[in-house]
């Protein structure tokens, strides 16, 4: 057996052996710590697996993913869009970065939910501040992380691009976008991971649907096990959309184009300039 087979093999046991022994947590505690009867009993694996199917294959239940999943790609949509192209400014200026370097930082250590009131007044509600919140928790990993791959680009390839007469926008879509794949990816992730937080607290916010407000109305049905089944469902789509941009964003750079940006950096000596516009 392959190395990369066994560390594979290895891995997948300890990942399983990890999820058995949080699944033998949660039953203690919910079924031999707590007092049968009590409310924390009903937040058991015996009481909830039966919810969780029955709303996974429920109408209602597909209906409230679908609903958090368009609100939430809206949201992080406009967040990557944004958080790309400012990045790229920021990451290509050393100005611009000087100057919104304190101001990005600021902003992004508030809160996305203490900007709700605001969100609230400025849009009503129903979706447009839902959309509103989930970008705003979301653009600020993708900006640092494009700026700072913008920053790590090697000098040899935007060398190249202008010794072949590359315009900006040009060396900016050849040379800088692919480039910057990785560190992209990362924020991303990072911006997944943080709408994805935000987006169950923005749904109980006069949203009729969604799995927030699916939380909010298993509560005040006292649907205890409904409720945690909820909960783990949301964890369950987490992982996967956390999967899905880890694959989406994998590097793909096959061996003629490495050995292309291998010789651009060998042989490229022009010294790069941090601002290309200027």
């Amino acid at each position: 057996m392959s190395e990369p087979t066994t560390r594979l093999i290895r891995g997948t046991a300890w990942r399983a052996l990890g999820v058995l022994t949080a699944f033998v947590i949660w039953w203690l505690l919910a079924s031999v710590v707590a007092p049968a009867g009590t409310l924390l009993a009903r937040f058991g694996p015996g009481d909830a697996l039966p919810a969780l199917v029955d709303f996974v294959t429920s109408g209602i239940g597909v209906s409230h993913t679908a609903d958090t999943t368009r609100r939430l790609l809206l949201g992080l949509g406009t967040a990557i869009g944004t958080g790309i192209a400012v990045g790229v400014v920021v990451g290509l200026s050393r100005a611009a970065g000087e100057a919104t370097s304190g101001v990005f930082q600021f902003l992004r250590m508030v809160s996305p939910l203490a900007w709700t009131p605001i969100a609230v007044a400025a849009f009503g509600i129903g979706d447009p501040p839902v959309f509103f919140l989930v970008a705003v928790a979301a653009v600020w990993p993708v900006i640092l992380s494009t700026a700072a791959g913008v920053e790590q680009v090697d000098p040899g390839w935007v060398s190249v691009a202008k010794s072949l007469n590359a315009t900006p926008l040009e060396t900016v879509r050849h040379v800088f976008l692919p480039a910057i794949r990785s560190h992209v990816g990362t924020g991303i992730r990072l911006a997944l991971g943080t709408a994805w937080i935000v987006i169950v607290p923005a749904e109980m916010l006069g949203v009729d649907s969604g799995l927030g407000y699916a939380i909010l109305d298993a509560r005040d049905r006292l649907d205890y096990p409904e409720l945690m089944a909820i909960i783990i469902w949301i964890g369950i789509l987490g992982t996967l959309l956390d999967l899905g941009v880890r694959l989406a964003t994998r590097p793909r750079l096959d061996r003629k184009q490495a050995q292309t940006l291998s010789r651009a950096s060998t042989y490229a000596h022009t010294p790069f300039s941090h601002d290309i516009h200027a």
